[in-house]
C-alpha cells in the first residue's frame, strides 16, 4: 500500500463531482450496461416512488449484459417493486416511534443514534428507510443542537452513531464540526459511522477525510455495508486499506436478499473478500420488511441453514451473526 499524501490522492477532490455524474435515469442506466429495458422486468411506477440512483463506480462493478447481475438488482426499479406482501410497511423497525423531540433516535441502552442527513450516494431497493420523513427529523443545524444538548443530559449514553441517509456525504467541516462537540461530551466512549460511501463511492476516502476520522478524540468505528463480493473493486479495497492505515477500526453488515447473496458459495466469498479488504463481517441481516422490498426476502429457516453451511466452511471469525430487527426490541435478535 503506497503512502497516503498530496500527489498519491487520486480519489481526492471529485467525490462530490461523482456523486453529481450518479445515474438516475433507467434508459441510461441501460444503455451504459448494455442491456435493453425490454429485456428487464422494470417499472417507472416504482422509480417515481423511489428514485434510481447509482454512483458510475458502482455501475462499473455491474456485468455488462447480464440482466441477472446481483449488484443490478439491488438497485434497479422492477415491477415486483409494486406488489403488496403481507406484513411489510412504512416503518418496519419501529424508528419513527423511536425518535424524541431532538432528532435523536434511542431505540437501545447506551446509545444513540442521530440520522444526519436524508441523502444516500446510491438507492438500495432494500432500504428500510426508503419511505422514512426524513424532512421532519433529519438533523438541520436547531435540532442538532438540541440531539447534542440530549446526549450531554443523558450520562448512560456511551456511544454516538452517526446514520441517515449516509453521514459520510455531509461536508468535512461539518463533520469536523461535528466531531469536535461530540469530543466534549465525557461520558461518551465512542463514535460509530454506518455508511455505504467506502463501498459504492470510494473516492469520498479523501485525505481530509482521514484526518478527521484518524484524528477524533473519541475512537471511530466505520460500520461498512456490502453485500455481494463483486461490490469489494480493487479501487474500493484500496480506499478501505486507506482507512485501516489510518487505524480506523472497519465492520461490515449485509442484508440477506434473494437473488444477490442467497447462496452459500456467494457468502462466504464475500467474508473472504471483506477479510481481504480489512473489513470484519459482522451483521447478516434478515431483511426488513419495509414497502417495496418484499420480493428480496429469504425466509428465517433458509437462512439459518445458510449460515450453518458457512459455518463448516470458513473460521468462525468470518461468520458474520444473523439478526434480525424487531419494532420495540431493546437489542437487535440474534437467530445465529
Amino acid at each position: 500500500m503506497p503512502e497516503f499524501n498530496e500527489q498519491t490522492d487520486h480519489f481526492a477532490k471529485n467525490w462530490q463531482r461523482q456523486l453529481a455524474e450518479a445515474f438516475i435515469d433507467i434508459d441510461e442506466l441501460c444503455a451504459y450496461l448494455n442491456l435493453s429495458v425490454e429485456q428487464l422486468p422494470v417499472s417507472k411506477a416504482a422509480a417515481k416512488s423511489f428514485a434510481l440512483k447509482v454512483p458510475r463506480s458502482f455501475a462499473e462493478a455491474i456485468e455488462k449484459g447480464n440482466p441477472y447481475d446481483p449488484l443490478l438488482r439491488q438497485v434497479l426499479p422492477i415491477q415486483d417493486e409494486t406488489l403488496l406482501f403481507p406484513g411489510y410497511s412504512d416503518n418496519p423497525v419501529g424508528d419513527l416511534e423511536a425518535a424524541n423531540a431532538a432528532g435523536v433516535l434511542h431505540k437501545y441502552r447506551g446509545r444513540v443514534l442521530l440520522i444526519n442527513t436524508g441523502s444516500c450516494a446510491i438507492n438500495c431497493r432494500y432500504c428500510f428507510r426508503r419511505s422514512f420523513p426524513y424532512a421532519d427529523l433529519q438533523l438541520g443545524k436547531e435540532k442538532e443542537i438540541a440531539a447534542l444538548r440530549y446526549i450531554r443530559e443523558n450520562p448512560d449514553i456511551t456511544e454516538v452513531i452517526l446514520s441517515g441517509g449516509d453521514p459520510l456525504l455531509l461536508s468535512d467541516e461539518r463533520l469536523q464540526r461535528l466531531f469536535r462537540q461530540i469530543a466534549g461530551i465525557a461520558h461518551v466512549k465512542r463514535i460509530r459511522i454506518h455508511s455505504r460511501l467506502p463501498i459504492v463511492l470510494p473516492a469520498r476516502i479523501t485525505l481530509g477525510l482521514l484526518d478527521i476520522l484518524s484524528q477524533s478524540a473519541k475512537p471511530v468505528m466505520l460500520v461498512v455495508h456490502c453485500n455481494h463480493p463483486n461490490e469489494l473493486t480493487e479501487r474500493v479495497a484500496e480506499a478501505c486499506g486507506l482507512l485501516k492505515q489510518k487505524g480506523i477500526f472497519l465492520l461490515n453488515q449485509s442484508v440477506l436478499l434473494r437473488g444477490v447473496n442467497d447462496k452459500t458459495a456467494e457468502l462466504a466469498a464475500l467474508s473472504e473478500r471483506l477479510f481481504d479488504c480489512g473489513i470484519m463481517p459482522y451483521y447478516l441481516h434478515l431483511l426488513d420488511k419495509v414497502s417495496g422490498a418484499g420480493h428480496f426476502e429469504v425466509g428465517e429457516a433458509e437462512a439459518l441453514e445458510l449460515v450453518r453451511r458457512m459455518s463448516a466452511e470458513l473460521p468462525g471469525y468470518l461468520v458474520p451473526k444473523l439478526v434480525k430487527e424487531i419494532a420495540g426490541a431493546d437489542s437487535k435478535q440474534r437467530i445465529l
